[in-house]
């Protein structure tokens, strides 16, 4: 089913429609604030956490009058959303081929092109729809092309940030279905081992969760979501004259299909991705099963597996053929835990595993590996005899196959068939799944293994599964899983009593050979090598010249561009450092992890590990490896002697830097050192009681060496252990300087440890400083992970740092133990200094991080170097997290949050200024509002002030300044005095003298005033006499009478009372003003021939209000007549209204005031449009009629 894709430029959206329904995507603009409400790193870069709106609707319910269609066609689903730079991007398929028809209504398409729409910006619109390779043949990948000698013919100029990402996705060698979960074998089911778009599909399938079961019918009926492997996935047709199966009396033909699905738990280039990791995950693991299928519903699968030799192990690059060095980077001790692990997951999911191991028994470096891997398969709980039914067998088996060996003979590739009298016996035990379906198809989505009604019917199963390796598991691999599949399928069809026919063995060797060159391409950047002997049987020149020209395309690639897939490939997966999955807008679950923060005490408990790290340059020195290392390696601390759980060991100069050293690096003193070192530590004569340490792992770079031991029992807590090394020496180009770093996870916390050796030379401070920058910032774990990006970091080595003073002072100094002088003089604190030879402080050991603290720091009595060896001991505090203590919360308080906000929020109307969160931005304030959520509304309370006068019989100063960053001498709080009047009448309290108006006439709102100014008018009599002061008659207008009659205010809706605690009574005065004081001058005369529109310095107009104002609903409702705030009076002023004489101080209200930074008047409690003021000051409310 083909989907349309709309566009909405303002607000920016974008809608992925079907026939029916579409699913529409918005950025959040508050992605910032509410980026605070996600993990502790996401805190510190909100910006990196964008929010994204999703909605799920019928298009009859939306209006599309703002959308324009950018694709009509063509559109296949979504891979999901990304965030790349802060903006977020939507992944669809745009172009597709079916290449594969497993059974029945089971189609498998291949990826040509996908797009990435930018849901915030419109600046790469006009690259949306360039083409990259759309029409790459079913046997070709663009990988190669595009790599190979560096071409790349069709990058634009500036490129887009998803370009790479886009590349990779286009490659030819993702898949998916529409119609069933291809990362399924037909057998069994796993986990999300092979699920690619597993990081980027992960919000959308959050989002489904929260739909009602309705929604989710639908979502899934219009197939938007979309799920991918990455691998190889092809159909061949055998007509019925070439098929094997010929008890079947009809003329169909049947189809052979191979899929293999790439795992991408450990994924990743060839040099960039070796071994296994802490969690049980090999390298280039690839799931590969052969299927046949037959009209009738008869239906063959046979499943095996290939992976990379699994312990911890790396490969440099190298310009040479077969001359990349392999270097093993764990103890065996170390590695037992991951590699039964590893074991445990294959043998739980396939039953007995036999491993198949090719690699050579001549070649160094596969020797180490292959000694090695015989060493663990011994110690495998899996290799011991487990009984069964009186049967005793292991559950782990392991045989030996020299590929090249056995295939250097005359007979070549051929001789490879001998591996069959080696797992014949292992191949017939294991058998092959077969099933049988009625009406000759598979329920989409079903798991055959249980049957029912309509279902497949399971007639037998793999019992176990083959695992093949050599150095890569590509091209010899390649060619055995061949015969292995080979062998099953003649397995298969002489439990039949049918016999293949030679077309057909060439077309399995044909579509093998097309798998080799897919998974061989996705690792290496080329086909397989000997493809030509699996796809014809024999090796020809043409042949040969091939892999010639293939393994120098490999050698490029590797060296050249391997690094920048690495990359890509790590941010398709999620997994480089700082990198953030698109956020959902979810307000539930945004309190729900800020809550999750707040309850961390929870589900999570910190422990003290102890941590000794020392440093000892050697000079070059082999003998001292002999002596007593004691004093160094186990000193006592106080009292006692520790045990710490984490050992750091850093050696500089051990080994001469000679000229022709300090262009490579040789490992032999370094194991000589790590056996002395793991002597010392464990020498149980010494000490009986101490728990046994293993080495982690060790680097070397030339001179410079760094060792890592941990207690057994701390392995377990341990993973992600990573080495680097940086060169400093010859500006980068030698290793007699630099630095090397081991980083591990310990629990929940980042431990970084490196040991570094400076330049030397008195007076090269800046270059030592250029190296320090140079490491810290060059140096590189896997996915771009700097030293920096870490909790606790201890740096030890011969920093060469020297003391800037003169030798004999320096000297003098020591001798007193002046160390305070001494520090202060130390280049690393200046830059001034003298050439000359003294001592200094040149090997040390420095902390980075809150969660250090160091116990100790002294240097041990080795004299058998120019150095001597410094250590110190550290406590660091470890986080660890329940991660099944925290899910549970999690549940809990998003069913909790749902119930009290008594909403659903997977799919409801939201507007721009409503994506904010639930949660304030610091305590003790509100959390932020909108249109749609008032704060001072929250559940239907009201909010109130709690600011409160020092003394009952005073006020806010009026006259301080609204803006709180404004100098000024005004005090925050005034005296408030009582005129005469006011004493003689309870009536007046509160109610401020009212200003002079020109010629004596009061001024009143007049019912035609037109905007921008209003009309005076005589204002009607009243006999009560509300005067604020006594005022002479003299001081009247000769038009106006003392008897002064007024309208009574038109009534106004009572606020609540939580707003104001003094309300409308008989005694509280109506709002008039005598006439007497309108007319009041400052000196006391009365204001007569002055000019309306002169303006004063210090004029207070007082323009009364409109009687009348029209709401947005359209409604007119009553003005009340107000003496208006400070503030408006000062906005008044500016439009040419007067008031000659400046308001006396107001009455202190009986509800208090908020006050502004300063502790002036806030001005947005003074300047309130609806009631000027009424609603902070509580004496200026609207007078009410008795």
């Amino acid at each position: 089913m083909s989907l349309r894709i709309f566009l909405q430029d303002n607000p920016r959206a974008l809608l992925l429609a079907s026939g029916s329904h579409a699913l529409i995507f918005r950025h959040n603009p508050s992605s910032v604030a509410a980026g605070l409400n996600e993990t502790a790193e996401a805190s510190k870069n909100p910006s990196s956490v964008p929010t994204c709106v999703v909605e799920f609707a019928a298009l009859a319910t939306l209006n599309l009058s703002g959308y324009r269609l950018i694709k009509a066609s063509g559109i296949h689903g979504t891979l999901g959303l990304i965030n790349i730079d802060a903006d977020i991007y939507l992944c669809v398929i745009s172009a597709a081929i079916k290449v594969a028809t497993v059974r029945r209504d089971e189609t498998v398409q291949k990826i040509l092109s996908v797009e990435f729409y930018c849901l915030n910006r419109d600046d790469y619109d006009h690259q949306l729809h360039d083409e990259i390779n759309p029409y790459a043949g079913p046997y070709t990948s663009s990988d190669e092309n595009s790599y190979a000698l560096g071409s790349d013919s069709y990058e634009p100029a500036t490129s887009h940030p998803c370009f790479e990402l886009r590349r990779l996705l286009s490659g030819g060698t993702f898949y998916y279905s529409v119609d069933f979960d291809l990362t399924n074998r037909l057998q069994d089911s796993l986990d999300e081992d092979f699920l690619w778009n597993a990081y980027m599909i992960d919000p959308l399938i959050k989002f489904r969760s929260r739909l009602s079961q309705h929604e989710k019918v639908i979502l899934d009926g219009s197939r938007m979501l979309t799920s991918a492997i990455r691998g190889f996935v092809l159909t061949v047709t055998i007509t019925a004259a070439s098929s094997p199966l010929k008890s079947f009396k009809s003329n169909y033909p049947f189809s052979l299909t191979v899929l293999s699905r790439l795992s991408c738990r450990r994924a990743g280039t060839r040099f960039n991705s070796r071994g296994i990791d802490d969690d049980g995950y090999v390298a280039n693991f690839v799931e590969s099963e052969t299927v046949l299928w037959h009209p009738s519903g008869l239906c063959f699968s046979y499943v095996q597996v290939r992976g990379s030799v699994p312990i911890f192990w790396e490969q440099a690059t190298g310009l040479l053929p077969n001359q990349q060095k392999i270097q093993i980077t764990r103890s065996p001790e170390a590695t037992q835990s991951a590699f039964d692990k590893h074991f445990e997951q294959l043998e739980f999911t396939y039953g007995t595993v036999h491993i198949l191991n090719l690699m050579s028994a001549i070649k160094p470096g596969e020797v180490e590996l292959t000694t090695r891997y015989q060493r663990h398969i011994q110690r495998s709980p899996l290799n011991q005899a487990m009984g069964s039914g009186g049967i005793s067998e292991n559950r782990l088996i392991q045989s030996q196959f020299d590929f090249h060996a056995e295939t250097r003979g005359p007979g070549g590739y051929e001789a490879a068939g001998m591996v069959r009298r080696l797992i014949q016996d292992r191949a017939d035990s294991f058998a092959y799944f077969l099933c049988d379906t009625a009406d000759g198809s598979r329920m989409p989505g079903a798991r055959p293994a249980k049957p029912s009604q309509g279902e497949s019917t399971v007639i037998l199963q793999q019992e176990g599964i083959f695992r093949t390796n050599c150095l890569d598991c590509l091209d010899r691999t390649n060619l055995i899983q061949t015969i292995i599949s080979q062998m099953a399928v003649e397995l298969f069809l002489n439990h039949r009593s049918e016999r293949a026919t030679a077309d057909f063995w060439m077309r399995h060797s044909s579509i093998w050979a097309d798998n080799g060159d897919a998974l061989s391409k996705i690792y290496a950047g080329t086909g397989a090598l000997k493809s030509s002997f699996t796809r014809h049987g024999k090796m020809s020149l043409a042949g040969a010249i091939a892999d010639a020209r293939k393994s120098a395309t490999r050698m490029y690639i590797n060296n050249f561009a391997d690094k920048g897939r690495q990359n890509t490939i790590d941010l398709l997966l999620g997994r480089l450092v700082n990198q953030h999955p698109v956020r959902l807008y979810d307000p539930v679950n945004d309190y729900v992890n800020f809550e999750l923060r707040e309850r961390l005490h929870e589900y999570s408990t910190s422990e003290t590990i102890s941590i000794w790290a020392g440093t000892f340059n050697l000079n070059g020195r082999g003998s001292g490896v002999k002596e007593d290392l004691s004093p160094w390696l186990c000193p006592p601390v106080g009292d006692q002697r520790i045990d710490p759980e984490i050992i750091a060991v850093g050696f500089q100069e051990i080994i001469e830097l000679s000229p022709q050293q300090i262009m490579s690096t040789d490992p032999f003193r370094r194991q000589i050192w790590e056996e002395a070192v793991s002597l010392t530590i464990n020498n149980k004569a010494k000490y009986p009681s101490r728990e046994e340490y293993v080495l982690l792992r060790s680097g070397q770079l030339v001179g410079a060496a760094l060792m890592v031991f941990v207690k057994s029992s701390s392995l377990k807590k341990i993973k992600n252990v990573e080495g680097s090394v940086k060169k400093t020496g010859m500006s980068g180009m030698a290793g007699n300087k630099g630095a090397v770093a081991i980083r591990m996870d310990y629990a929940n916390t980042r431990i970084c440890l490196v040991t570094a050796h400076l330049a030397a030379g008195f007076a090269n401070d800046e270059e030592r400083n250029r190296d320090y920058r140079t490491i810290s910032h060059g140096l590189r774990f896997q996915r771009n992970r700097a030293i920096d990006d870490h909790d606790a970091i201890i740096w030890l080595g011969d920093m060469n740092y020297r003391i800037g003073l003169s030798n004999d002072k320096v000297r003098r100094l020591i001798k007193v133990n002046d160390l305070g002088s001494l520090y202060s003089n130390d280049q690393i604190q200046i830059r001034q200094w003298e050439k000359a030879r003294i001592p200094a402080w040149c090997d040390r050991i420095l902390r980075k991080g809150s969660s250090l603290k160091q116990i100790d720091y002294a240097t041990a009595p080795l004299r058998f170097s120019d150095h001597r060896p410094v250590y110190a001991t550290f406590d660091c505090k470890i986080s660890n997290i329940d991660e099944h203590r925290k899910e549970e919360l999690s549940r809990a308080l998003y069913e909790k949050r749902k119930q009290d906000i008594n909403s659903a929020t997977a799919n409801y109307e939201k507007t721009e200024e409503d994506l904010v969160g639930y949660n304030p931005v610091a305590a003790g304030l509100p959390p932020a509002s909108s249109d749609r959520r008032k704060w001072w509304l929250d559940n239907g309370l009201p909010a109130r002030s709690q600011a409160r006068p020092p003394q009952n019989n005073m006020i806010l100063n009026p006259a301080r300044p609204s803006n709180p960053f404004t100098t000024t001498n005004e005090p925050d709080w005034v005296m408030v005095g009582r005129s005469q009047g006011a004493r003689n009448s309870a009536t007046r309290i509160g109610t401020p003298p009212a200003p002079p108006s020109r010629h004596g006439t009061r001024i009143s709102p007049s019912l035609d005033s037109q905007p921008g100014g209003y009309r005076h008018a005589p204002a009607p009599a009243t006999n009560t006499d509300v005067s604020a002061s006594k005022t002479p008659s003299s001081s009247l207008s000769p038009s106006t009478s003392v008897d002064v009659r007024r309208k009574p205010a038109p009534v106004v809706p009572k606020k609540p009372a939580m707003l104001s605690t003094s309300s409308a009574g008989p005694d509280r005065p109506r709002g008039g003003i005598s006439e007497e004081s309108r007319t009041q001058t400052p000196n006391g005369h009365k204001d007569e021939g002055r000019t309306s529109n002169r303006k004063l310095d210090t004029a207070f107009p007082v323009p009364p209000p409109p009687p009348h104002r029209r709401t947005s609903s359209g409604i007119t409702v009553p003005r009340t007549n107000l003496v208006p705030s400070a503030s408006k009076v000062l906005l008044d002023a500016r439009r040419g209204n007067e008031w000659q004489q400046p308001p006396p101080a107001l009455k202190s209200p009986s509800a208090p005031l908020s006050r502004d930074r300063e502790g002036g008047i806030s001005r947005r409690d003074l300047l309130d449009e609806d009631n000027n003021g009424a609603r902070a000051i509580p004496s200026l409310e609207p007078s009410r009629p008795d």
